[in-house]
């Protein structure tokens, strides 16, 4: 009996063919085996019994090899098969318990007792406790950045350090392995903490510039190469911002030599000049004169002759123009509608000056009276106030007093040109002739940007009111400005024209986009790429909109002189004869 049961009891680590192979330990094959005893004992009758087996039975090593436990490293978590003592409690991770679900066993612990059996003296089945309740425990070596190493310490779910390299399990003192092959990189897991390296969000510096212009047919550059052309993009960016500061200091010295040569011609605007401004008209050499600039403190009074009075106002038209306008203000009968379009007109004059600020600007109350009077006036015409008409006044302000400021508007107002766009529905007719002055101008001059305005179908209408209804005080800066007036006051409209022409002149390189929008966006002066560049080299955006197109004084001046090639008076008066025969 004894003999067949030794028999039957080494069935547990033969395969069916009886071939010699190494055992498999295994929860089911314990308790297969622990089944075919129960039914052996029942068979044979033996007073042997085994008691409260129960289901869930550890896969451990049931010999009395002593040796070091084997330890699988490939495993997510190492099983290890070692000597059992009856006092020994092993915690097994990832040990699926289906006496968990039953209600006869108390708790989380579950105890397999053994019997001996008949014959056997060294057979002892130790208690095995199952505790699947916790994480297993490990020891890490923690590294830190100098390099020194920490002692080892156990951790467990809720107490995992920061960073750690190599963990192992902990073994009794008489199991513990001898190889340093049994230490693993802890695989992070549901029960126990994981380590995840930090990284950057987004992309870095170097991954944003490398490479974006990379053909996309070409094969990816090679890190060297990435690195050379990344050297020399930022050599070209440093001569690229040297060389925009050399022209900046340029632009400074020649308007520095050029205000210098104003003031040293004083005494010929003295003594020719200013006795008899019409002069000019018949001398070249003084008309070239008035051309470079007229000097700041002369400014009033060559202003005033250049614009004339044909109205015939009296410097009292404003005194009682602007008594009639307080009337109604206060009586509350002016119109509401008119006087907030005339407040958010002045907030967007000049801003950069400073001084027509409806809270600071020492000039904004003048302004104010001016416009309300200038609103008054043209009443009995039936017409209110038009936007714009605040940067004119503003500009006039600035170099001649508020009576003498208000005649020279009205009658600069008088013009043929600046009548049709501030003369509202009824001038309609003639802001068209003058779109097919301009049509034609552009087609002789600059056959290359009038067909491109055609294929995007933009119009004159598109962008030339905001040029010529402001007389440019919008989109260009104001010393350009001055100066440009100083002209368009000597020669009359035809000069309003010339200096469009030159302003698309400057623009052209940038009038080569294939879509309309964009074109639209840049003749309006809010080109989003040159905005960022603008604030990336610091310059303000609170001047003429076209700055940060690089339209300055000089640039806009050299496109001007270099028309005296082509331009004639004979075609403005003839195309002007032709689109406008009543003028």
């Amino acid at each position: 009996m004894e003999s067949l049961r030794a028999t039957q009891a080494d069935d547990a680590v033969w395969d069916a063919d009886g071939q010699d192979e190494t055992p498999e330990f295994s929860q089911f094959t314990v308790r297969r085996d622990v089944e075919h005893l129960r039914r052996l004992s029942t068979l044979q009758g033996d007073v042997t019994t085994v008691s409260e087996l129960d289901a869930s039975v550890s896969t451990l090593d049931l010999n009395d090899d002593t040796g070091p436990p084997d330890v699988d490293l490939e495993s997510p978590f190492p099983q290890f098969h070692t000597p059992i003592s009856p006092s020994l409690s092993v915690v097994e991770p990832g040990f699926s318990d289906e006496a968990d679900s039953n209600p006869s066993v108390d708790g989380d612990a579950h105890t397999a007792s053994f019997e001996h059996l008949p014959g056997e003296t060294n057979a002892t089945y130790p208690a095995v406790h199952i505790d699947i309740s916790q994480p297993p425990l490990t020891r890490v070596s923690v590294t830190t950045e100098d390099g020194s190493i920490h002692p080892d310490q156990p951790i467990s779910k809720g107490n995992e350090p920061d960073s750690f390299t190599m963990a192992r399990p902990v073994y009794p003192e008489s199991a513990k392995p001898t190889s340093s092959s049994s230490t693993s990189q802890l695989p992070p897991s549901s029960s126990q903490g994981s380590h995840k390296p930090s990284r950057a969000v987004g992309p870095s510096v170097f991954q944003k510039v490398v490479s974006k212009t990379r053909p996309h047919f070409l094969p990816p550059k090679s890190r060297e190469e990435d690195r050379k052309h990344l050297a020399d993009w930022e050599a070209m960016m440093k001569e690229s911002r040297a060389a925009e500061e050399r022209r900046r200091k340029g632009l400074q010295q020649r308007r520095m030599a050029r205000e210098l040569n104003i003031e040293k011609s004083m005494h010929i605007w003295e003594k020719d000049i200013l006795p008899d401004w019409r002069v000019v008209h018949r001398d070249p050499t003084l008309r070239k004169l008035w051309w470079n600039g007229v000097p700041t403190k002369l400014r009033c009074v060559m202003w005033e002759r250049a614009i004339g009075n044909t109205l015939a106002l009296s410097r009292d038209s404003y005194r009682s123009c602007l008594s009639r306008a307080r009337r109604t203000l206060s009586s509350g009968v002016f119109p509401s509608d008119i006087l907030q379009e005339m407040e958010e007109d002045i907030v967007t004059t000049l801003p950069a000056l400073h001084i027509f600020h409806p809270d600071s600007g020492a000039l904004y109350q003048e302004l104010k009276d001016v416009l309300c009077a200038w609103v008054i006036s043209r009443a009995d015409e039936g017409l209110g106030y038009t936007r714009g008409i605040s940067k004119l006044a503003a500009m006039i302000l600035v170099n001649v007093p508020t009576p003498q400021a208000f005649v020279a508007l009205r009658n600069l107002l008088e013009r043929h040109c600046l009548r049709a766009f501030y003369g509202g529905t009824g001038t309609k007719d003639d802001v068209e002739a003058y779109y097919r002055i301009f049509d034609t101008l552009l087609a002789d001059s600059m056959p290359k940007i009038y067909f491109n305005f055609k294929q995007h179908q933009i119009s004159p209408a598109a962008y030339l009111p905001d040029w010529l209804a402001p007389l440019f005080l919008d989109h260009l800066p104001f010393e350009a400005c001055a100066r440009l007036w100083d002209v368009i006051l000597l020669e009359g409209d035809s000069f309003l024209f010339r200096a469009a022409l030159a302003i698309l002149a400057v623009l052209e390189p940038r009038l080569s986009f294939p879509d309309r929008d964009e074109l639209l966006q840049l003749l309006k002066g809010q080109n989003k790429a040159a905005i960022e560049v603008a604030k990336r080299e610091g310059r303000p955006l609170n001047g003429g909109k076209y700055e940060i197109y690089g339209v300055d004084e000089e640039t806009l001046w050299d496109r001007i002189d270099s028309m005296e090639d082509w331009w004639r008076e004979s075609t403005w008066r003839r195309l002007t004869q032709r689109e406008l025969p009543d003028l």
